[in-house]
């Protein structure tokens, strides 16, 4: 079994990954760029390639058993360039991370332990009990909203009812009342949901059903206290809506950590907008960062091992983005 890691963040999982696979199996790691001619024969030898883009313009491994995106999101992969002879899968393990990122974001909101701790230190008692005047909120009680309901908005959900928050659920399938849900609503009924919450969550996919779903309508719907979170894709949320929205004040902040504009090998540091976010003191960004844990590494190598090994043994593989063809 010849197996591929293809690029930087394919590479990632590839960390002890022998002991996973067995020894039998053969291992490469390489690089984003298959510039060099053994790269190239390498990629077309392999039986299983893990990586997060394919095309046309890419070696053709024609022997190829087994593509693997090692994350959720393979709107870089053309499923059709891939040989019919794989099985294409992604993995998740992610959701625990992100849940994790977007509650420790509401906590900041609510609990100023930095500042508190930089007011101390000048011998000043900002946020002292005893007089109204220094009191800080808590999410008990208070409202998130979960545009998606997959796998990382379960996660979320558990975590938000934890700290006593009521959950509401916009879906395109749909979603009972449940212990995690409180109120839901379909897609026809968005407007009604932007007016239901305090926070909202994106964790949608970006397809054509979804790109700029959250837009101008969106937002004028939405209370002037509510803080809207991205952790799906960037295009979900529409670009010029979210700025203006945060630059006029329209909403009270946002925490965005999928973006428009991503690094490449020619503009490593770049801003992640054509708008100037970056001025707007109600926005945090963050850098595509809130799945990216040890944990998550460590369940999708897992993910990923088993894939390999149920291919090899002629059963089928789990989250199979596209069955083999032939």
């Amino acid at each position: 079994m010849r197996i591929v890691f293809h690029g930087e963040n394919a590479a990632s999982f590839s960390h002890d990954f022998q002991r996973l696979v067995g020894e039998a199996a053969q291992i490469s790691v390489l690089p984003d760029m298959l510039t060099d001619r053994a790269h190239s024969q390498t990629y077309v030898a392999a039986d299983v390639i893990v990586g997060g883009s394919f095309s046309h313009d890419l070696p053709q491994p024609r022997q190829l058993q087994l593509f693997h995106v090692p994350g959720a999101g393979y709107d870089a992969v053309d499923l059709d360039a891939i040989p019919s002879s794989a099985v294409v899968c992604n993995c998740f393990g992610h959701e625990q991370a992100i849940a994790e990122y977007v509650m420790a974001a509401l906590l900041e909101r609510h609990v100023p332990l930095a500042d508190a701790d930089r007011h101390l230190r000048q011998g000043k008692w900002t946020y002292a009990a005893g007089s109204p005047e220094r009191v800080h909120g808590e999410l008990a009680e208070t409202t998130i909203g979960l545009l998606g309901f997959g796998h990382i908005g379960k996660a979320i959900a558990a975590r938000a009812k934890a700290f006593e928050m009521k959950v509401h659920v916009a879906n395109r399938s749909p979603v009972p009342t449940s212990s995690l849900v409180d109120r839901s609503f379909a897609l026809n009924r968005l407007s009604e949901f932007w007016s239901s919450a305090d926070f909202f969550v994106v964790s949608v996919p970006s397809n054509a059903d979804t790109v700029g779903m959250v837009n101008v309508e969106s937002f004028a719907a939405m209370r002037a206290s509510a803080v809207i979170m991205n952790v799906g894709r960037g295009p979900t949320i529409d670009e010029q809506s979210l700025y203006a929205a945060l630059k006029d004040r329209r909403i009270a902040g946002a925490v965005i950590d999928t973006w428009y504009n991503y690094p490449s090998p020619n503009h490593p540091d770049t801003l992640p907008s054509k708008f100037p976010f970056h001025e707007l003191p109600n926005v945090v960004m963050t850098p595509h960062m809130s799945g990216w844990t040890t944990g998550t590494i460590n369940r999708r190598r897992h993910t990923i091992a088993d894939n390999i090994s149920r291919r090899a043994a002629g059963r089928p593989c789990v989250n199979v983005v596209r069955p083999a063809r032939s």
